[in-house]
């Protein structure tokens, strides 16, 4: 179907939005307004607005257009952004459309596209870590409170998402705070096991284990659940943040710039991957004392 004659998206995901954002990006960058570009490429200034919402697709000749017209000279950004506009096809996550709401899916597409993930967690053990009765626990204790149903969804679904983690495919990097290692979901049976698992975890060669305890002077960053996805290059990396009402990202480079500097200082504080095993190896001895 040619662009002039697509279909409008009613519902761009994420990833096509990211690459709509950067169209707009790049157009400002360059100073250039949307009624400008479109005189440009020979398209309607309506196209233009189309393109940048993601509410119709562009391809890489003419996302390569878009780029010469805004005189970009950032090859390894347009060739990757050429690479996005390239994909077809629906990514595992939507069978789960309509049965789980809009940032399950969307936190798995951001995972399943990265070169490497960082997490920095203070309430709970990361996701793509957890254990599936860990997972039920955290999914149970929200309020107001789901169905048996829906805790059973959306723990498969976490299940589903740590294949990437198994697979190698992704490194991922986790600066996990003692807060998080103590905190019980389900009890301390269900903690002691979901600790066991991180310890057989964080000596998978693909998957990197650091642990910031209560007596460091200081923590990095405001305490928030933060997901570091990185990019083919550094332009498309991204920031996922946990919050209360669902799932925040945020692409600017001005926020990249920001969480790039915490994860730096996590990385400087936070004790090594051999300590924060033995770490790890002291909570779980206090929990099954009940010292805890």
């Amino acid at each position: 179907m040619r662009e002039d004659v697509m279909a409008l998206r009613p519902n761009p995901t994420l990833r096509q939005r990211r690459l709509g954002s950067e169209l707009r990006r790049m157009r400002e960058q360059a100073g250039i307004g949307g009624s400008e570009l479109a005189r440009k490429l020979g398209i309607s200034p309506a196209q233009v607005t189309q393109m940048e919402m993601a509410k119709i697709g562009v391809s890489p000749e003419r996302l390569r257009m878009v780029a010469s017209a805004c005189r970009c000279a950032n090859g390894p950004l347009i060739d990757a952004l050429a690479e996005m506009a390239s994909e077809r096809g629906k990514g595992w996550w939507e069978d789960y459309r309509g049965a789980l709401t809009i940032d399950f899916l969307e936190i798995a597409e951001l995972e399943a596209h990265a070169k490497r993930l960082t997490f920095c967690t203070t309430a709970y053990i990361p996701g793509l870590l957890q254990t599936s009765a860990y997972a039920s626990a955290v999914f149970a204790r929200l309020f107001p409170p789901l169905s048996a149903g829906e805790v059973e969804a959306r723990t498969a679904f976490r299940v589903r998402r740590q294949e990437i983690v198994r697979s190698g495919s992704t490194p991922l990097r986790t600066f996990i705070h003692e807060a998080a290692l103590r905190m019980q979901f389900g009890g301390s049976t269900v903690l002691v096991d979901q600790l066991d698992a991180l310890l057989n975890d964080s000596e998978h060669p693909g998957i990197s284990v650091r642990v910031v305890p209560f007596a460091l002077d200081t923590f990095p960053g405001s305490g928030e659940n933060l997901t570091f996805a990185e990019g083919p290059v550094p332009e498309l990396d991204a920031i996922e943040m946990d919050v209360s009402q669902g799932a925040l990202f945020f692409d600017s480079q001005a926020d990249l710039a920001m969480h790039r500097v915490i994860f730096s200082r996590l990385d400087s504080t936070a004790l090594g991957e051999a300590d924060s095993r033995d770490f790890i190896r002291s909570v779980m001895k206090e929990v099954k004392s009940g010292n805890v």
